[in-house]
């Protein structure tokens, strides 16, 4: 059941938005809105920012998982922290010099970090990077994997920064100059393990990981890097291997590349802009992958409105299902159905699967703004206004919430105390893309971004007048 305060803000806000040109009096109220609305994304920017900027561990400069629960710092959300001191900088949130400043300090940690095929206190091995690093010391918690996807999303991040601190000073010649060791370093090559497409990792006690990146996902980034390697590439034909493994199915009323958690239609998406250039892939389907993660985004949508399983709250603005924090991992009785909830899970929908528990996630709709603006604003806005502080905080939202899961601890449902990293970089990211294309247009500039979509086969729009 859509709660009443979510449907009238849905309601008063549609409508808004549907009067502009009718008269001035409309043209007046539609314009509120419209200030409102620009009024909460740049809060929400600014507090998202704050939260990269404010919470990274001091001793190593990596940004940790998770606040305020303290546990582990992440390669992903570093990667991904990098880039948000460049919005940062855009903003006059910090200065141009404070930025580099934190940024450097980061890569000479990385750099300088001990890396090794031992089981411990290394951060990595080959140039990638352990998944979670440890508070402090920065090693390898417990026995997690050397990730290749992580490690990708922190050399976006890096190569961000190479592209951006292009004056001619010591300090930001020794960001460019690091930043090409820190890319160069990553054996890519040693990652295939002599198959088509990539492995997701390695664990130095059992080898590489079995699983490997087949289907789409958000693992065209690291596909990308891989190919444009000058010290260790991947072979010219990873991109056709890993394009045979696509599902183009409809679903929702959209045809589209399936994969179910809204994240891997966003992650590459934060740097490269996908809008007018194809692949052979979408240049036989006609679209490009921007419209893709768009469908992606609608179809997902539409399938929380449809609320197969009458989820509290679901409605045509309160939806987004992505990877996230959940409630716990138990079976409870919900409308006379038994309901699998989880903890932290990659929940989604596709034609290939459902795993639905009615958690939602802000930034599946706060990721995917510039795809469909106008359907993920009016959410974003929807969350906070129902729900206020027990999904908007400090640091912007909160990582998920459920409001299914009611129990003696959880009488209205379950909320999230936590802010996780790698959520807040799309939301954060993004944002800023829809609003100025600032990421876009700096990736566009940077020559192994080129090197790689062109090895993919990619060709027209801004690519083909690039250097």
């Amino acid at each position: 059941m859509m709660k009443p305060s979510t449907k009238i803000t849905s309601i008063i806000i549609t409508c808004a938005l549907l009067l502009v040109g009718c008269n001035n009096e409309n043209n007046k109220t539609a314009k509120e809105v419209s200030n409102i609305n620009k009024e909460f994304l740049n809060d929400l920017k600014h507090r998202t920012f704050n939260f990269f900027w404010d919470i990274m561990d001091g001793n190593t400069w990596q940004i940790p998982d998770r606040y305020p629960t303290e546990s582990f710092t992440s390669v992903a959300a570093t990667g991904f922290g990098l880039t948000s001191y460049l919005v940062g900088i855009k903003n006059n949130y910090i200065s141009r010099e404070e930025g580099a400043k934190r940024v450097l300090e980061t890569l000479k940690w990385l750099k300088n970090s001990k890396q090794g095929p031992d089981a411990s206190e290394v951060t990595g091995y080959k140039g990638f990077y352990y998944h979670f690093l440890t508070y402090n010391q920065g090693v390898r918690y417990k026995n997690v994997e050397l990730s290749t996807i992580d490690t990708a999303w922190l050399i976006a991040g890096i190569l961000a920064c190479q592209t951006f601190f292009d004056e001619n000073n010591e300090q930001e010649q020794q960001i460019r100059e690091l930043a090409d060791f820190l890319y160069k370093r990553v054996d890519w090559n040693w990652a295939m393990d002599g198959h088509e497409v990539m492995t997701m990792g390695w664990h130095p006690e059992s080898g590489f990981i079995n699983a490997k990146y087949i289907g789409y996902s958000e693992a065209m980034m690291l596909v990308i890097l891989g190919l444009a390697s000058p010290t260790h590439p991947i072979p010219d034909s990873t991109w056709s291997a890993w394009c045979n493994t696509y599902i183009w199915k409809n679903f929702h009323g959209y045809k589209y590349i399936n994969f179910e958690p809204l994240f891997g239609h966003q992650y590459s998406h934060m740097y490269i802009d996908f809008r007018g250039i194809q692949d052979n892939f979408m240049k036989d389907k006609g679209i490009d992958y921007f419209e893709n993660s768009r469908r992606a985004t609608l179809a997902n949508r539409n399938y929380c409105i449809e609320n197969p399983q009458n989820f509290n709250a679901y409605s045509d603005s309160i939806w987004g299902l992505s990877a996230c924090d959940g409630p716990a991992d138990t079976v409870m009785l919900i409308n006379d159905n038994k309901v699998q909830f989880f903890s932290y899970r990659a929940r989604g929908a596709s034609v290939r699967y459902i795993d639905d528990d009615g958690t939602i996630a802000p930034t599946a709709a706060g990721g995917s703004i510039p795809f469909a603006p106008e359907e993920c604003i009016n959410a974003l806005v929807a969350m906070k206004n129902t729900y206020g502080k027990k999904v908007y905080g400090k640091y912007g939202f909160k990582d998920a919430f459920n409001p299914t899961f009611i129990s003696p601890k959880t009488p209205s449902g379950w909320f999230d105390s936590d802010y996780l990293g790698i959520d807040q970089g799309p939301i954060l990211i993004q944002l800023e893309n829809y609003q100025s294309g600032f990421i876009w247009d700096l990736m566009k500039k940077n020559k192994y971004i080129i090197t790689g979509l062109k090895k993919a086969g990619f060709k027209g729009g801004w690519l083909d007048s690039s250097e």
